[in-house]
């Protein structure tokens, strides 16, 4: 049996498909813990990953959100004291634009930018008319450890090119179970529909029959060469909220003002009190015309990339950084969003065009 103390990696998944992705990528994996305290609900899976021993968490079937990841953080923490860092892995809609040429399959990695910590509660804020959406709370940055890391692995990819496809595919040859929910897609399944076209409905009806399939509804977008990275890397903010971002007018706005480039619903229950870098890989537009054929892939990729990170940091820095639990504990009285509590805000919509807001308690 293992000994929780080992482990100085946190690796949090919000479903099962992220979960089996991560599990694919150890070099190792470890018998269960010998002990576990009593209060925990979590189920984890114990591995290395280079140097590094890692326990990873999955939240329970059918839990989503800032809330329920706090508290699965909350109980890692706990029973696995030594932790360092942690990483909040998966996938997330990608929010393409001029600036951004986001793709499914792409991975969107948290960094600080536009005054942001990398992750944006943008279920946090509020707005004014003729305005734009203003927010009224900021989240923690990761931890220097993992941003460097980022520019380093940034600098080895752009220098030598990545081999993530590569490594999903071996990663397939051992697992053939895996091949028909984890591989890539066929590329001619991602499309990108203009923002005013919706699809109709909450069915499962097919978007090529129903909005169209056509340059007059698709964006158009040249093919990617060779000299192209593909999965490409983005770097740069991640908007979080308790709600599922499927509405392409709000994506768009929040993308021009803010220059978000990924939407999520975890995330922001983490940064202020678990010292997390997240990334996301892209299976969908967060728009209404969502499938879920690109999230087995897009959490590969994922797992994939969050792997190569780890072997660029070595345990000696991770000893460096304090524990996990004591930036909890500093943390809980310090900030003015309670850890495991985000049930009042703002719910951000759509009325014809412009952002508007009401107050609730979920």
């Amino acid at each position: 049996m293992s000994n929780p103390d080992d482990y100085t990696v946190g690796w949090i998944c919000a479903l099962a498909t992220e979960y089996v992705a991560a599990q694919a990528f150890l070099d190792e994996r470890h018998e269960p813990p010998a002990y576990l305290p009593p209060r925990n609900k979590n189920d984890y899976t114990l591995g290395r990953v280079g140097k590094h021993n890692v326990v990873i968490s999955v939240l329970p079937m059918g839990e989503y959100g800032t809330a329920s990841a706090a508290r699965v953080a909350e109980d890692m923490m706990h029973s696995f004291a030594n932790i360092r860092i942690g990483l909040m892995v998966g996938i997330g809609g990608g929010a393409p634009s001029p600036k951004h040429d986001i793709r499914l399959g792409d991975i969107v990695v948290s960094i600080p930018g536009n005054g942001q910590g990398g992750v944006l509660q943008y279920d946090f804020g509020k707005t004014i008319q003729a305005q734009s959406f203003q927010l009224t709370g900021s989240l923690d940055q990761p931890p220097s450890v993992l941003r460097a890391a980022v520019s380093g692995l940034m600098a080895q990819y752009e220098s030598e090119g990545h081999q993530l496809e590569d490594a999903v595919s071996k990663v397939l040859e051992r697992k053939p179970r895996l091949r028909k929910k984890y591989q890539r897609p066929d590329p001619a399944s991602d499309r990108l529909y203009y923002s005013e076209i919706v699809h109709p409905g909450e069915g499962e009806s097919p978007c090529t029959s129903h909005c169209g399939d056509g340059p007059s509804c698709l964006v158009s977008r040249c093919a990617r060469t060779e000299d192209d990275d593909n999965p490409a890397i983005h770097y740069g903010l991640i908007a979080s909220a308790n709600q599922l971002m499927k509405d392409a007018l709000i994506r768009d706005r929040l993308a021009a003002e803010k220059d978000v480039l990924c939407f999520e619903m975890e995330a922001a229950g983490l940064m202020n009190h678990f010292p997390c870098l997240v990334i996301r890989g892209i299976c969908d537009y967060a728009d209404s015309h969502k499938n879920n054929d690109w999230q087995g892939y897009a959490a590969m990729v994922a797992a994939a990339y969050t792997k190569d990170l780890l072997y660029r940091i070595m345990p000696q820095q991770v000893e460096q950084q304090a524990k996990a639990l004591t930036v909890l504990k500093e943390g809980d009285h310090r900030t003015n969003i309670s850890f495991g509590n985000h049930n009042r805000g703002f719910q951000v919509g759509v009325n014809n065009g412009p952002i508007t807001s009401s107050f609730g308690a979920q």
